[in-house]
């Protein structure tokens, strides 16, 4: 959860309807910041001006008040959608003129870099909190990194105390983290590539009848009508290609380090085999 926002009751976050921090964390921003949500329709997750700016609540005792803007970066479910640099400018500049914190949820941040070549350098002058995660393409065993001033930092700590989220002789897992900093982010491109090659093979199948544009590591699928997604995933499973649902009718695939290019030709024959 983003931690940025003042915990009262009064405070109301701005973010896509597919956003991560809204669907997946439990319900936190209510739970632990007490803070409404105002949801919008992006194109496969990514919001602009346009969009946020008429959902920023006057001063009004009526209203809570508008007090952060969530992007993420890549959206997961937009199938690895990146936002440019050029696209996160004008919602900095806005959030700036309103007064508003803007806070990335950079899950997936260096596969967007990578597919973008923007540098993350650049980054820091737009957003008051990023999210990095290790552990996903970065491929570290665990670990989350909040980035923010000094002074947000600080309360941070705080807030992570309270809720229980200290760790205790984490050296090694920090060691984990700059490895894979240092090491495992060209290589992103590789995972991006094996994306790519599995969207081709699944749009030449018959049992599948829409694939997003793949931009990164992520392939969103539809199945072709009369058939379930889980009776896809149950099939592919069976041929030891594990990928998992995210409704009725869409299936999501996500590559990674551990995934090499004969693995890939492998699932590649399985998908273009496959009968259903």
């Amino acid at each position: 959860m983003p931690l940025s926002v003042s915990p009262n009751l009064w405070t109301r976050s701005i973010c896509d309807q597919t956003a991560h921090v809204y669907r997946y964390e439990g319900g936190g921003i209510a739970y632990n910041a007490m803070a409404s949500v105002r949801l919008l329709n992006g194109e496969r997750g990514i919001l602009t001006p346009e969009l946020i700016e008429p959902e920023i609540n006057a001063d009004n005792v009526h209203y809570p008040t508008s007090s952060l803007v969530v992007l993420e970066n890549t959206v997961n479910k937009g199938g690895g959608k990146c936002y440019q640099l050029s696209q996160i400018e004008p919602i900095h500049h806005l959030c700036a003129i309103k007064g508003i914190k803007l806070h990335l949820d950079g899950a997936r941040i260096f596969n967007a870099l990578v597919a973008t070549g923007d540098k993350a350098v650049n980054y820091g002058k737009y957003f008051d909190g990023i999210s990095v995660c290790l552990s996903k393409g970065l491929g570290a065993p665990v670990g989350s990194v909040l980035l923010s001033s000094k002074a947000t930092i600080k309360t941070a700590r705080r807030i992570r105390k309270v809720l229980g989220g200290g760790m205790r002789q984490a050296g090694f897992l920090a060691a984990a983290g700059i490895y894979a900093l240092d090491h495992h982010v060209n290589r992103l491109a590789d995972d991006h590539q094996h994306a790519k090659a599995l969207a081709e093979a699944l749009a030449k199948t018959n049992y599948v009848s829409a694939v997003l544009p793949v931009e990164t590591n992520i392939v969103l699928f539809d199945v072709r009508n009369g058939l379930k997604s889980d009776q896809v995933v149950k099939a592919l499973a069976a041929k030891g290609i594990l990928c998992n649902s995210t409704s009725d009718k869409t299936i999501r695939f996500v590559t990674h380090l551990d995934l090499s290019s004969a693995l890939i030709d492998r699932a590649i024959e399985t998908i273009s085999h496959l009968n259903l």
